[in-house]
């Protein structure tokens, strides 16, 4: 299994900046891609970015441009870097691992975090 943990959500500004953060432990090793969800208030959850453990990354159009998804995998962490933010913006923001298809033997396959709250004012 893989445990998240995120960390620096807040409430900015419109406008403004944050940097989310999320560190793995575990089955680290088993680890595929990573990646950024959200959900807001009444809807349901969506993707924000991804990055594969070689540092390729995909982006939701509406985000594209503003927010910068980058990975140590020394570190065993992902990180979002979210700037000029916009009240749409809000959310809760769960960091994502799902398993390396090479370890298909292992009992997991999609780990999920406890959340972190990001608010945008106007």
């Amino acid at each position: 299994q893989v445990q998240l943990v995120e960390s620096g959500g807040g409430l900015v500004q419109a406008g403004g900046s944050l940097r989310l953060s999320c560190a793995a432990s575990g089955s680290i090793f088993s680890i595929g891609d990573m990646g950024w969800y959200r959900q807001a208030p009444g809807k349901q959850r969506q993707f924000v970015a991804i990055i594969t453990r070689g540092g390729s990354t995909n982006y939701a159009a509406s985000v594209e441009g503003r927010f910068t998804i980058s990975r140590d995998n020394a570190k065993n962490t992902v990180a979002l870097q979210m700037n000029s933010l916009k009240p749409e913006d809000t959310g809760v923001y769960f960091c994502n691992a799902k398993r390396d298809p090479i370890y298909n033997y292992l009992p997991w396959n999609d780990s999920w975090g406890q959340g972190t709250q990001v608010t945008v004012s106007s």
